[in-house]
């Protein structure tokens, strides 16, 4: 970050996210060395741990609708309607007018066109997340390239600029940011893949810190491919070993960010299926064995699961106590069946909201270990797998 203050840290502290660092030698004769680490302070950073812990708050998770508009286009059509900036906004209102959300929804991540619009009869989005007590985010990041040198693998685009981009959109209202970055098992991943992953993240977190934005932190490992469980441990092991170096190396404060992880699961063409009790257990395993409990909200992404096998997953994985908030950060996962019922009709609106709130209901209780999958709808367990985008 551009602050030249420094802060020094006991080594007893959880805030381990300095480069600067001193190394006490050890003494003769003595079985311990004594270690302290510096971080450099924000202007922002009492800011950004209370947003973090805001969005980190009991029972309550991310809504994601930041589809850049192709995206949403697709989803758009799904229902037979054109992909215009009117028929973006009437969804997006759709989903941010929604009385009582903020019940179960501490955030809400939205693309740039949304941050900037309002309701048709003039509300300000910004405004609408804000009475709801849902602090407004924004992706931040310019999308997938190839990586030159890889296995044909990529990486994430959208560091030029992001200062100023952050700084303006910090004055629109947004708190948090997020960046999308992916790992592929079946390409390897590469050493280079993995590493440009990594230090992509902790630069746009970096970024976003100075500029008053909470970064969630995304590598997401797809589900493309047939390995095991155990290969997707093994992988997210090592992008999560990396991605917290490099995070450590650009100073970025911890207790200031949020994670946004895929689940460990097999490959989604094995062919056996893993419970959610298993998935919970390779998970969770995963976390703890990569992420500091500085970290205040480990919120999960659904990964093309259906409604209700990502809600049970999360409700596994918070049946007994966790270092850090394990919540989620779904987009299909919330918006499936609310999209079905809308159809695109303003008569539909009302019955239409009533879905979210039924699935954000549904996984505020699995976030809080709760949650039971009966009378769940049939279309509710249909799966959402599309290759090579598991968001």
């Amino acid at each position: 970050m551009a602050c030249a203050s420094f802060v020094k840290l006991n080594v007893a502290s959880s805030s381990w996210t300095g480069q600067k660092s001193s190394f006490g030698k050890r003494s003769p004769g003595s079985s311990t060395r004594r270690v302290s680490f510096s971080i450099r302070a924000s202007s922002y950073t009492d800011e950004l741990v209370q947003t973090a812990k805001l969005i980190a708050s009991p029972g309550r998770g991310i809504l994601a609708i930041d589809e850049s508009n192709a995206t949403c286009g697709k989803r758009l059509a799904s229902i037979g309607l054109d992909n215009t900036e009117t028929n973006r906004q009437a969804y997006r209102q759709l989903l941010l007018t929604t009385p009582g959300l903020g019940e179960y929804i501490s955030g809400a991540i939205l693309f740039e066109e949304t941050l900037f619009q309002s309701t048709t009869d003039g509300r300000k989005f910004v405004d609408c997340l804000r009475d709801e007590n849902i602090v407004p985010g924004i992706k931040v990041d310019k999308g997938l390239v190839p990586l030159p040198g890889s296995n044909n693998e990529s990486w994430c685009q959208g560091l030029d600029g992001l200062a100023s981009r952050s700084a303006e959109y910090y004055k629109q209202g947004a708190r948090f940011a997020k960046w999308r970055t992916v790992v592929s098992i079946p390409c390897g991943p590469s050493a280079l893949a993995v590493k440009e992953a990594a230090w992509g993240l902790a630069r746009y977190a970096a970024i976003s810190q100075d500029n008053g934005l909470v970064p969630i932190v995304e590598p997401e490992i797809l589900l493309d491919g047939d390995h095991p469980i155990d290969r997707t441990l093994e992988v997210a092991e090592k992008v999560w070993a990396e991605v917290f170096y490099y995070l450590a190396e650009n100073n970025v404060v911890f207790e200031g960010i949020l994670l946004k992880p895929s689940m460990v699961t097999p490959g989604a063409e094995h062919k056996e299926k893993a419970s959610p009790d298993t998935i919970a257990k390779y998970t969770l395993t995963m976390l703890k064995r990569r992420v500091p409990p500085a970290v205040p909200g480990i919120m999960f992404l659904s990964g093309g699961q259906s409604e209700v096998q990502a809600t049970l997953n999360l409700n596994a994985m918070n049946q007994s106590p966790n270092p850090w908030h394990v919540s989620f950060s779904y987009a299909r996962a919330l918006q499936n069946t609310v999209l079905k019922t809308w159809q695109g009709r303003p008569e539909n609106v009302e019955a239409a909201q009533k879905s979210l709130l039924v699935r954000a209901k549904a996984n505020s209780l699995a976030q809080l270990g709760r949650y039971s999958a009966e009378g769940e709808s049939e279309e509710a367990k249909k799966g959402m797998f599309v290759k090579g985008y598991t968001y």
